[in-house]
């Protein structure tokens, strides 16, 4: 019998909490600070992924842009816990990069739709 709806949204709400939870205690570990030239180059690999991101979600579907948007909601805080400012600010830019995403890709397609409305003359 195939899987319900409410049965594979339950599913991915499990692994979701499951994941946040393994983050959380990943984030708990003893990690030594990173050198300058460290940071530097973790810098440039955000930049670089972030405008990657961008890119491709100026290329999303509806439900895709939704789904990004969604995602931003399950990093805010869960019900009792203490909110965290980098955890509300991740989700802030999330928010900002569909936004950026669907901005980039509303951009292009005007500018394809000019040349080609030029093309026909």
């Amino acid at each position: 019998m195939p899987e319900s709806k409410s049965d594979r949204q339950q599913q991915r709400s499990q692994l979701r909490e499951n994941l946040q939870d393994r983050w959380a205690n990943e984030a708990k570990a003893d990690v030594p600070p990173l050198a300058n030239a460290e940071l530097v180059q973790l810098q440039v690999r955000v930049i670089a992924l972030e405008n990657l991101l961008i890119a491709l979600l100026a290329q999303a579907s509806d439900r895709q842009l939704t789904l990004a948007r969604e995602m931003a909601t399950y990093i805010s805080p869960r019900p009792g816990y203490t909110p965290h400012s980098l955890t509300l600010h991740a989700a802030d830019q999330m928010l900002h990069l569909v936004e950026r995403g669907e901005f980039f890709g509303l951009s292009a397609r005007a500018g394809q739709a000019g040349a080609d409305s030029a093309g026909d003359k």
